[in-house]
Parts: structure tokens; C-alpha cells; sequence
């Protein structure tokens, strides 16, 4: 990795210690940085549900150190990854995760054995950024501006993240010039942490309202939507967060190229298409209260999905660390993800 790459690549945000997690709290940011320590699985489920951690990939790499701490307490294994899997239903990254070290388990891994799985896949996610980051950013024009909707940034992952490592390798390779960050309500990852990584990193970044989007597209100042993903479906639909698909749909209409941009272990070929997704539902609070402090008249009622489905025929280019998929279709995924 170049010195210039390197600048922009300086944020860990799950860390483990030897004998605890260390997480930094995604809910205070940008305005504090606070790091909380997890000593049980117990306390790294409820980080995971009450998004002190969140990005599919970082949900999957805490869960897998939640259960290392499971296994050097003696708790009842089952239960524990029970606990952790229910955490949040839609990132199909904490499954697999999961699963991985449910067979470690199976092959009777001591808790060093476990450890080193963990690391293992900590380890794996960041190398897959970085390789999906160059693959990414080969696919954009030189001085191009994209958009980016979430955080599927380093917050989001082990590290350097999978659209924003796109995002990171392009503006080292001179490919990206500008990038507009929606500003995602009702959690605003946005304007909290995407923002925070740009700035932090010395990107040329600018925060949109999410309804200015289109506006945006249709002056030509976008080139490329560059998003992450939650899971990804047998066919190439991609649930991701609410709004991607808006985004989508706004991106097609105006001659914007749409690029999803997660590892192979988002891609989860048991499931058929974007319609056998579970999409979650998260508290209503959440949009009828900002930071805590309702704005929305007593009385008044709400929806609140937290994740969409963008259709694969919308998406131009699928980038994991397997490869491109352009045009994704289900014999096009099946050549690359068939087991």
C-alpha cells in the first residue's frame, strides 16, 4: 500500500485486547470518541443491538469475539450463539460469522483455537478491502465525483471499509475528485461517521441532504453510486440500507452507474432473491426523536424499516473479493459464488 493510501487509512474501530473487545461507540460520533470495553457475550449482543457496533462486516467480527469471551467464562456455548445471532436479523455477515466459529466448536477448538479464528476472520475482512478497494476503483474514470449513501466505511468493517475502501483506493489513484455523503436518516451514518472518515482521512467530501440526491445526479457532477451491503441474494439483489434503493432507481434515470461494493461473506446464495430477505423494523423512536429529544407531534405514528432491497437489474457492478460481477444476474453470481 502507497504512502499516499496509507493517509487515508487510520481507523479501527473493533479491537481486540487479549482478554476483552474494545469497541468505539458509533452512536456518539462524530462529537465524541468513546471507547466501551466488552468483557462477556451477553454485553457484545447488546452492543450489536443497540449499534454501539454496526456495518455488517463489524457486526460478523464482533459476534466472532463475542464468542471467544462465551468460551473463556464457561458460558453454555449454544446459548451464547443463540444470543449473538438473533442480535440484528438482516446482516447476514453476523450468520456467517457465527457459523464459523460454530464449527471450530464442532472440531473441538479450545478457546486459543477459537481466538485465532476470530483474528483469522478480522484479518481476512481487511485484506478483502482492500483488494475489493483496488478492483473498485478501477472500474471509475479518472476525476470522477460519486456518492455514497450509510457508512460502509472502516466504522463498518475491520478496517479501510468496502465502498469507502473503493472510495479510498480512487482518490489515491487520482479516479475520484469528489465525494457527496448522504446524510441517511433517521441514524444519519452519513453525517455522523461517513463525514467524520472523510474529513478525518483528508477526502474532499460534502454532505448532502438525502433528498438532494437526484438534484445532484442530474447536474452530472456524479458519476458512480458506491454503496455497501447487508446481504446479497442468489440473483445479485442487495439489501442495504434504507434508501439505497431510491438511490437506485435515481441513479438509472439519470446515466449514473450504481456500484455495491461487500465481501463474499455478504453473499448468501441460499437465499433466492431480495424478496426472501427480512427486512428489520427497528423503534419508531428512532424517527419521531433526534438524539433523544423528540421532534414529532405527541400522537403522531411511524414506520420505520431500516433496510431496502435494490434490485440486481439497477446494479451495474457487484465488486467482492472474488471479483467483478457486472450486470449481475443469477448465472453470473452462480459462476462465482457456487460452492
Amino acid at each position: 500500500m502507497t504512502n499516499l493510501a496509507s493517509a487515508h487509512d487510520t481507523i479501527r474501530a473493533v479491537q481486540w485486547r487479549g482478554d476483552h473487545l474494545r469497541l468505539l461507540d458509533q452512536r456518539l460520533l462524530p462529537t465524541e470518541e468513546q471507547w466501551l470495553e466488552y468483557r462477556d457475550f451477553q454485553a457484545v449482543t447488546q452492543a450489536i443491538k443497540d449499534l454501539v457496533v454496526r456495518g455488517a462486516p463489524a457486526i460478523g467480527i464482533a459476534a466472532a469475539w463475542g464468542v471467544v469471551l462465551a468460551a473463556r467464562h464457561g458460558a453454555p456455548m449454544e446459548q451464547a450463539l443463540a444470543e449473538l445471532r438473533a442480535a440484528r436479523p438482516t446482516a447476514v455477515n453476523l450468520m456467517w460469522a457465527l457459523d464459523r466459529m460454530k464449527a471450530c466448536l464442532a472440531a473441538g477448538a479450545d478457546t486459543a483455537a477459537l481466538e485465532r479464528e476470530a483474528q483469522a476472520i478480522q484479518d481476512e475482512d481487511l485484506a478483502a478491502n482492500h483488494h475489493m478497494g483496488e478492483l473498485g476503483a478501477a472500474l471509475i474514470a479518472p476525476g470522477s465525483g460519486v456518492m455514497t449513501h450509510c457508512n460502509a466505511g472502516a466504522l463498518a468493517t475491520s478496517g479501510y471499509g468496502t465502498a469507502l475502501g473503493v472510495i479510498r483506493a480512487g482518490v489515491a489513484a487520482g479516479r475520484i475528485n469528489q465525494v457527496f455523503a448522504g446524510e441517511t436518516r433517521p441514524w444519519q451514518q452519513g453525517a455522523r461517521l461517513t463525514m467524520w472518515e472523510l474529513v478525518r482521512d483528508g477526502i474532499p467530501a460534502k454532505l448532502i441532504a438525502d433528498s438532494a440526491a437526484s438534484h445532484l445526479m442530474k447536474s452530472g457532477a456524479v458519476k458512480w453510486v458506491i454503496v455497501g451491503a447487508d446481504r446479497i441474494a442468489a440473483n445479485g439483489d442487495t439489501a442495504n440500507k434504507i434508501g439505497t434503493y431510491q438511490l437506485a432507481i435515481a441513479a438509472r434515470h439519470h446515466g449514473v452507474k450504481f456500484m455495491v461494493v461487500a465481501p463474499s461473506s455478504t453473499v448468501d446464495m441460499a437465499t433466492a432473491t431480495g424478496d426472501d430477505i427480512d427486512i428489520e423494523l427497528r423503534d419508531t423512536a428512532e424517527l419521531l426523536s433526534v438524539a433523544g429529544r423528540r421532534t414529532v407531534v405527541e400522537g403522531a405514528q411511524a414506520w420505520n424499516p431500516v433496510f431496502d432491497v435494490t434490485p440486481a437489474s439497477l446494479i451495474d457492478a457487484i465488486v467482492t473479493e472474488r471479483g467483478v460481477i457486472e450486470q449481475p444476474t443469477l448465472a453470473r453470481m452462480r459462476a462465482v459464488f457456487a460452492a
